[in-house]
């Protein structure tokens, strides 16, 4: 950093974008309203899978107040179908339309769309469509998606020589492991507003990926890019669904350019668990070979996932079974493994990205696998980790399914992790538990995350449409007041405060004089977005690299005022001093001033007017954060209910920016994953029907499901990374469901019952 003092990273600073948000004053899609605007409601189908015979908009166009309402036939001319690519020779493309056209492949999927006055009459207007549907056949299950060879993707890879490590094992487990399906179920559902001056669209999307979106809204209304402008307002959660684009966002900026009129959509409660991207469903059928001693010699899986209907845009169906099957082997040394990864299509909306999108199932069933294993050998859960961590001097370190890990400290964070809880006391208090008839688990889960993927990245996993790159400038005002545009928004993140942070100790200035401003592809660098634990990574490569092109001319033009040599212009303070002769200072809006209107006598040689720079930034990795988990449960054995008493971790994300903010990602995180493992569950029948279509019936975590969360830092600096820095928005959601399946499955051995199923229902845990 050039030699400034470091002031705000690393500190617990308060979150800047906190007051206003908690007195009401954020901005969120549907608090915005452009004149003459119109609300959009979708029809939806009650089939999964029917041919789409006729839909009669008569009686929905006749209602007063209705503007328009369209069809696929409509739009068949004006808007594409999304069709996301891979580079992969087992990948089968899917399009889908922005309405369904002739036939539809869910139940939920749009068949029409109307545009009126206001909200509710949108909304009674689409009951009024009528459509004639001619059922067809419905694939519910991966076994029927299977038999009818609805292959969406596969792949396979081995290395080493897995059959001979097998053959000559001490040890060998099989077992079947399942994942039920997730809605993301951000509290911000989706929504878009589009708006068409004749000339270009202007688009405000509830997005995690404002550049993937322009992109993808250009190439289905067949427009060049630069006619498109999307703007992320105040986004309230995304954990992935919104890095997604959808053929409602198709279908709303279509209807905008038909109409010429302004036009809003904003999901139903029903609409985002019934139409809205899902998440996790997945078979993982696995052998693991171990020596007599429970040292792991190889893995063999087939990781099998229900991808839905449709490939989703951009990322496809690929993304879960692939990451599942890449990161098994985790933080542990497998020396071969074979996988086979598939996505089978089904009568039910897609799979997508949901926070720990296929390390979650990945890290669920290596560490299920590895208590098994250590139950056959007659080891401690914790004993069979420390024979198969990676030791910290092994780094860089190849895992066997090719990923190169760039850093940790696996045993050492093991360590940390098990005296906090003092293992051994918690064992002891476990044998006197069951002593008196109770049922006392103990979990533990180590797991490896990828995160910061660059361009290189998803080209080697065979996405075309996720560009990989971010970017940021940086501008000191006339004022010394400082702005700061990116290309990846914050649906809750913090960035506003740790982006501040970055730019702050780089320019020496104090940090509410730094403003990070609402994502704009139009006002803003491109790039790719905020999803994948990348925003850090991404932060301190662009944002922190455009600062310091700044702090450059700052400190040459300081030297230049103060006649001083620039090796001696310090930063600091919102003021520019000479080392050694504090009185010798100008402060840092003087000098902007000067920047911005020159003296008389100009600038010195080689410095332009104005004080902004650009750096767009392609993350160098991915570079490897981690966790220890630790759970302890009860479970009531006469009704199969569990009770969390202590959960405690152990992150390792590298040196921290914020660690308050840090804390909170991990608090959030680890909610989610309580709720994966113990709760949350999408339930089709065999007619493809939704039965969980409201929050009623899908059981999200509530506070009192959530105990307090004890956590310890351990910092392993990234070699590849600026400032060593690692990601970890996703860790707590990988961790906490194999934890928790740990300390259930321990719970209930004694009952003779295990775990090999999330989420984890009562009626199979009683005695």
């Amino acid at each position: 950093m050039s030699g400034a003092p470091r002031r705000y990273i690393g500190a617990r600073v308060r979150r800047l974008e906190d007051p206003r948000l908690v007195r009401g004053r954020g901005r969120y899609l549907d608090d915005l309203a452009l004149p003459r605007m119109l609300w959009v409601a979708f029809a939806r189908s009650p089939h999964a899978h029917a041919r789409l015979a006729r839909v009669d908009t008569a009686a929905a166009r006749a209602l007063d107040g209705v503007a328009a309402v369209v069809t696929a036939a409509e739009l068949r001319g004006v808007a594409r179908p999304l069709v996301p690519r891979l580079a992969d020779a087992g990948f089968t493309p899917t399009a889908w339309p922005p309405l369904a056209d002739g036939v539809v492949r869910f139940c939920g999927e749009a068949v029409a769309a109307v545009a009126a006055a206001s909200a509710s009459l949108a909304a009674d207007a689409r009951e009024r469509v009528a459509a004639a549907y001619e059922p067809l056949p419905v694939l519910a299950s991966l076994d029927a998606a299977l038999a009818a060879g609805r292959v969406l993707f596969r792949r396979g890879e081995r290395r080493g020589d897995v059959d001979a490590a097998f053959a000559r094992a001490a040890h060998v487990v099989r077992e079947t492991f399942e994942h039920g399906r997730c809605a993301p179920s951000p509290l911000e559902p989706r929504g878009v507003l589009a708006d068409w001056d004749g000339e270009a669209l202007t688009v405000w999307a509830s997005t995690q990926t404002p550049s993937i979106l322009r992109t993808a809204l250009a190439a289905a209304l067949d427009l060049p890019e630069p006619r498109v402008r999307v703007i992320a307002p105040d986004v309230g959660g995304g954990f992935g669904l919104k890095m997604h684009v959808f053929p409602e966002d198709v279908a709303v900026a279509a209807l905008a350019r038909l109409l010429g009129r302004p036009v809003k959509w904003v999901e139903e409660r029903r609409e985002n668990l019934a139409a809205a991207s899902q998440a996790r469903e997945q078979r993982m059928e696995v052998e693991a070979a171990a020596d007599a001693e429970g040292r792991l010699l190889a893995l063999r899986a087939r990781a099998l996932s229900d991808g839905g209907a449709y490939h989703v845009f951009p990322l496809t169906g690929a993304l879960e079974p692939l990451g599942s099957a890449g990161i098994l082997p985790g933080p542990y040394r497998t020396p071969a493994y074979a996988y086979e990864a598939l996505a089978v299509a089904t009568n039910k909306p897609p799979l997508g990205a949901y926070r720990g999108v296929g390390m979650t199932m990945g890290t669920f069933v290596m560490e299920r696998v590895l208590d098994l294993l250590a139950e056959r050998v007659g080891l401690d859960p914790a004993e069979m980790r420390r024979r198969n961590l990676i030791p910290r001097d092994a780094y860089p370190f190849t895992s066997a399914s090719g990923m190169v890990y760039d850093s940790g400290d696996f045993p050492g964070a093991l360590e940390q992790a098990l005296a906090a809880v003092d293992y051994e006391r918690l064992r002891e208090e476990q044998r006197a538990a069951r002593a008196g008839g109770r049922c006392l688990g103990i979990g533990l889960a180590c797991y490896t995350e990828y995160t910061g993927m660059g361009a290189e990245v998803f080209r080697r996993r065979g996405m075309e449409d996720v560009p990989g790159v971010e970017a940021a400038t940086v501008t000191m005002d006339a004022d010394g007041a400082v702005r700061c545009a990116v290309s990846f928004p914050s649906q809750g993140q913090g960035h506003a405060t740790t982006i501040a942070q970055v730019v702050a100790d780089r320019l020496g200035v104090p940090l509410e004089r730094v403003r990070v401003l609402p994502v704009d592809t139009h006002a803003g660098p491109g790039g790719s977005g905020t999803f994948g634990s990348r925003g850090t990574v991404a932060a301190l490569g662009s944002a922190g690299a455009a600062a310091e092109l700044v702090r450059a001319r700052l400190q040459a033009l300081a030297g230049h005022l103060l006649e001083a040599a620039v090796a001696d212009v310090v930063l600091a303070e919102g003021h520019a001093r000479v080392r050694g002769f504090p009185d010798r200072a100008v402060t840092l809006a003087d000098v902007a001033r000067a920047a911005h209107a020159p003296p008389p006598g100009g600038l010195p040689a080689g410095l332009e007017p104005g004080l902004a720079a650009t750096v767009h930034f392609d993350p160098p990795g991915p570079t490897f954060s981690g966790a220890v988990h630790v759970a302890v449960v009860e479970v009531d054995p006469e009704t199969g209910r569990v009770r969390i008493l202590r959960y405690a971790l152990v992150e390792d994300c590298g040196p921290l920016v914020n660690p308050t903010i840090v804390e909170g990602q991990i608090h959030g995180a680890v909610a989610q994953g309580i709720g994966e493992a113990l709760l949350e569950e999408v339930v089709y029948d065999a007619d493809g029907q939704l039965l969980t279509g409201t929050l009623m019936d899908y059981a999200l975590p509530k506070a009192g499901d959530v105990p307090a969360i004890e956590t310890g830092h351990r910092e392993t600096p990234s070699p590849l990374m600026p400032g060593g820095v690692k990601g970890m928005g996703e860790g707590g959601t990988i961790g906490a469901p194999a934890a928790i399946a740990n300390a259930v499955a321990d719970a209930v051995r004694p009952l003779g019952r295990t775990v090999c199923r999330l989420p984890i229902r009562a009626a199979e845990l009683r005695a």
